[in-house]
């Protein structure tokens, strides 16, 4: 009779539900290893501004009611302290020191090594050295990379990654339907709103796994489907096609300067003084910034200024992008060249995508339910193996305990504790 009940229970779940059920479990299990790499170094990485001024303390700057240092000036630091070297980028946020990265002349190469200046932002003290070798990443680089392409090659890696986060999102959906109790009486709102913290281990990796997964749904949607703008060019066009009301993306184009006017180019340092008392004049608030300086080794490349008007913050920001010969401004049309104030819905929403993503929208509180959340999200996979191990194990159990054959080989037969009987 036992047998037949648990047929007849299986047999009310509809078969949406069984199907529902079954791709979460063998989706999940595909994909857990995956999801818990990548929201593990999503949750260390929301804090890396904050782990870094902790750990370098000497990179805390008091505000001072003056300019600070244009590119131009730290273009002068960098030829003192390294001849050898071009600046590459600097970036800038009010009550830190300004982060220049230098490398050696000649055609850029990704991780090809080089030096940061962490250089005071008023005096043009030199704070601190660091020198980058060639595929040895610092720890939040070497974070980052894990959570963009698994520490694999770039090109394999991030599509691997791009859609473990679509499966995790459907994952998330179909983990709600499996959730949803057929009927709400008080033991099934205990059951999927709390967690019984002094019931079996069984009992609470099951709740961890339910409980945690429901609180924390809306968040990790939030958190993944900003990651899938990032990576999924079908999904982050058509999001922004349906939230800017049918207008499309501007593809992605590498700017380029006129290089036919090379040798009309002004000294790098007046280009960027010019370009820089221009952006400046437009933004006159602005709390931190973020530039590329002039690459004379490849000629069609662009020089580019970023400027935050809010610290902390980066959707709100301006873009500039200029010829580096000419230092006409090269037009854009991507949402983020937009000036946020005059953006519209579905501009604003892209310009926040990031911010949005690692919860800086919100400030500190919403790094901190960000961290929650991807804390919870690496969890998952974990607590979902242990209760498909749990139940299978348990099958596995009740087939043995069925079968006769298996009984009598299994338990030692009754006579094997009899006292032996000598014989004279």
């Amino acid at each position: 009779m036992e047998p037949e009940k648990r047929v007849n229970k299986k047999q009310k779940d509809t078969l949406f539900k069984r199907i529902n059920n079954w791709l979460h479990l063998w989706l999940g299990l595909a994909s857990g290893i995956i999801v818990f790499i990548v929201c593990l170094t999503g949750c260390i990485w929301v804090f890396n501004e904050e782990i870094t001024s902790i750990l370098e303390p000497e990179s805390k700057v008091a505000y001072q009611a003056k300019p600070v240092l244009t590119p131009a000036a730290l273009m002068g630091i960098a030829n003192v302290a390294y001849p050898d070297m071009i600046p590459s980028y600097a970036n800038y946020q009010q009550g830190k020191v300004i982060n220049l990265a230098l490398r050696k002349p000649g055609k850029f190469v990704r991780g090809g090594g080089g030096v940061l200046l962490k250089i005071h932002p008023y005096s043009g003290e030199i704070i601190s050295k660091e020198v980058t070798k060639r595929g040895k990443p610092d720890f939040f680089r070497f974070i980052l990379n894990g959570h963009r392409a698994l520490w694999l090659p770039y090109d394999i890696g991030r599509p691997i990654v791009n859609y473990a986060t679509l499966i995790f999102v459907f994952l998330l959906i179909t983990g709600l339907i499996w959730w949803y109790p057929k009927k709400w009486n008080k033991s099934t709102r205990e059951k999927s709103f709390k967690i019984k913290w002094g019931a079996s281990f069984k009992r609470v990796n099951l709740d961890l796994h339910n409980v945690l997964g429901f609180y924390s749904l809306l968040f990790l949607l939030a958190v993944a489907l900003t990651g899938m703008v990032f990576g999924i060019s079908w999904f982050s066009n058509g999001l922004y096609w349906v939230t800017t009301g049918g207008e499309k993306a501007a593809e992605f184009r590498r700017l380029s300067s006129d290089s036919l006017q090379r040798a009309n180019a002004k000294d790098p340092k007046v280009a960027m003084d010019l370009l820089w008392k221009k952006v400046i004049a437009e933004n006159p608030r602005s709390m931190g910034f973020y530039c590329n300086f002039p690459d004379t080794a490849t000629a069609a490349a662009t020089i580019g200024i970023t400027v935050y008007p809010t610290a902390g913050q980066f959707y709100n920001s301006r873009s500039y992008t200029f010829d580096q010969y000419t230092l006409k401004p090269i037009i854009r049309k991507d949402p983020y060249s937009v000036p946020y104030e005059k953006a519209g819905f579905g501009q604003k929403l892209r310009k926040m995508n990031y911010d949005i993503h690692i919860g800086a929208i919100l400030g500190l509180p919403g790094k901190m339910l960000a961290f929650l959340a991807s804390l919870i999200g690496a969890s998952l996979p974990i607590t979902g193996f242990l209760v498909w191990w749990g139940k299978r194990n348990k099958k596995n159990r009740k087939k043995t305990e069925g079968c006769p054959e298996k009984q009598t080989t299994d338990r030692k037969q009754p006579w094997a504790k009899a006292p032996a009987i000598s014989v004279q």
